[in-house]
């Protein structure tokens, strides 16, 4: 039989579970805050990799308004477009400028809230421990937080919110976004900013420095789970019941979110999906719509080009 103490004290390999809770709140939320270091979830250590949770891809988008076709750069928005894209479906959502977002407050209250829990039960089980003069349990939620700030720091300086291209006020675009497995999203909103959750560089690449902090900072995840043995039952079970905890309100509370938060703007989707038989009968309502504007949906390959119209993908 196995050592119920045994079971008890790899309570902290926990942290190393591969959970996508963290990742995806940084998405969500377009940065991190220093409230963040005392939101100890497993893969904490793996907050850099959500430049990368798009998985890949970069969907294909024709601006319905001008005609011309692009890709979406920005990783964290096209992982939204995913999570809220049906196969067969026609989705729409709209981009609004943060200040203008007080519809929806209700649900950013609901997912606050969840979220302001996580720090709480780290500050108790912190207090916990100190009571119980478990050090070694203690010494290892230091390391996991120690983590965090670190992350958190780098993230801070990885954002930009820099080029967007040409200011264009006052004048109101209409996207097309082709995802893959048939997920079909209509973004709608100002030019401006479709621009700033759609163009340029979400989160740049890490320097030497930053790079090498982050290597630190994952070190000090996978040393701090293995002293996690030298803590006592009690000490483990609360890292345990901490670290699983906080992984369940982060996936509500990310569920409950529902939108994209990015450079002072958001993405809400609204309305209910739109189902389509047939692409083409999607492409020419849309080109009905646009007042029979063609040249974009020609261009993702949605139509054939009419007799003497240009057919050249432009991506």
């Amino acid at each position: 039989m196995f050592d119920s103490n045994v079971t008890l004290q790899a309570a902290g390999l926990i942290a190393l579970a591969d959970l996508p809770p963290v990742i995806v709140r940084t998405a969500l939320s377009g940065t991190a805050s220093y409230c963040d270091a005392l939101v100890l979830a497993p893969s904490m250590h793996q907050q850099q990799t959500v430049s990368e949770i798009n998985r890949g891809e970069f969907p294909i988008t024709g601006a319905m308004t001008t005609g011309y076709v692009f890709r979406i750069e920005n990783p964290a928005t096209v992982h939204y477009l995913q999570s809220i894209g049906i196969t067969g479906h026609l989705v729409t959502a709209h981009v609004y400028p943060s200040e203008q977002n007080t519809l929806h407050r209700p649900f950013f209250a609901s997912a606050t809230l969840l979220y302001a829990l996580c720090p709480v039960l780290t500050i108790i089980v912190a207090v916990s421990l100190a009571l119980i003069r478990d050090w070694w349990a203690l010494g290892v939620l230091g390391g996991f937080i120690v983590s965090r700030l670190i992350n958190v720091i780098v993230i801070k300086r990885r954002y930009e919110n820099g080029w967007k291209g040409k200011k264009e006020p006052d004048i109101q675009g209409d996207l097309f976004i082709l995802l893959c497995h048939d997920r079909w999203v209509r973004l709608q909103g100002a030019v401006d900013d479709l621009k700033a959750v759609a163009s340029g560089q979400w989160l740049r690449d890490l320097t030497a420095l930053e790079s090498f902090s982050i290597t630190c900072a994952t070190m000090l995840v996978y040393v701090s789970a293995a002293l996690a043995f030298n803590a006592s039952p009690v000490g483990s079970l609360l890292i345990g019941f901490l670290l699983l905890s906080t992984a369940a309100l982060l996936t509500l509370c990310n569920s409950l979110t529902g939108s994209l938060q990015m450079c002072d703007r958001v993405i809400w989707r609204v309305g209910a999906p739109k189902k389509y038989e047939r692409r083409l009968v999607l492409a020419n309502e849309l080109i009905t719509d646009m007042g029979g504007r063609s040249d974009w949906a020609i261009g993702m390959g949605l139509v054939l080009p009419k007799s003497g119209e240009a057919g050249i993908v432009n991506v």
